[in-house]
């Protein structure tokens, strides 16, 4: 934890430091123009910005247990999720929509194999609601399968929610399911026409 901290109180002085940071920052106070809703799993090996390249301000971010999106329903309790989602469709107007699964992921893994988490109610009340009982059986440690599967799903789950469909139906946004590799940086794209997930 110090490392952090140290981090952290050395972060304004090197922003001051340096004349585009300090304009980068600047425009930040004047709100958020981010340029894709990134959907991924709360897994620390998993870092967006890392993945992507992204700068302060460009990805909106969603995280979640094994990166799960709840089914929409017109009574749905409030959820954060649904929230997010909404908050970046109708409010931010974000043009991407990026489902990012990764490789060695615990929650799907949990799901593929029958783990007993009796020790972890909250977890297993979670992957029983939100993670499909169609997940494919993955004995793999990359559970790369059961994952790519889950994306698929996650990306169909989203086409419920009428803030995507509206935008999906004018035009302007696009989804994308990514499936990334811990152990490689490898990142893979769902390409629906093959149903494939590919290299980018």
């Amino acid at each position: 934890m110090e490392t952090f901290i140290q981090h952290a109180r050395g972060l304004m002085a090197r922003i001051a430091d340096r004349r585009e940071e300090q304009e980068t920052y600047g425009r930040l106070a004047a709100g958020q123009s981010p340029l894709a809703l990134f959907i991924t799993c709360s897994d620390s090996r998993v870092v967006p910005s890392l993945i992507t390249g992204a700068r302060p301000g460009e990805l909106f971010e969603l995280r979640t247990a094994g990166n799960a999106v709840p089914v929409y329903q017109e009574d749905m309790a409030a959820c954060a999720e649904a929230a997010t989602i909404e908050y970046a469709m109708r409010v931010l107007g974000v043009a991407d929509i990026v489902v990012c699964g990764h490789s060695h992921c615990g929650a799907v893994g949990a799901k593929a194999r029958g783990e007993d988490l009796t020790g972890a109610p909250a977890v297993r009340d979670w992957l029983t609601q939100q993670l499909s009982d169609q997940l494919p059986k993955d004995e793999e440690p990359t559970v790369a399968a059961a994952v790519q599967q889950h994306v698929r799903e996650q990306l169909d789950r989203l086409r419920g929610y009428p803030c995507v469909q509206e935008r999906l139906t004018a035009g302007e946004v696009n989804l994308h399911g990514w499936f990334y590799e811990v152990h490689t940086g490898l990142v893979a794209a769902h390409h629906p026409a093959s149903d494939m997930f590919l290299p980018l």
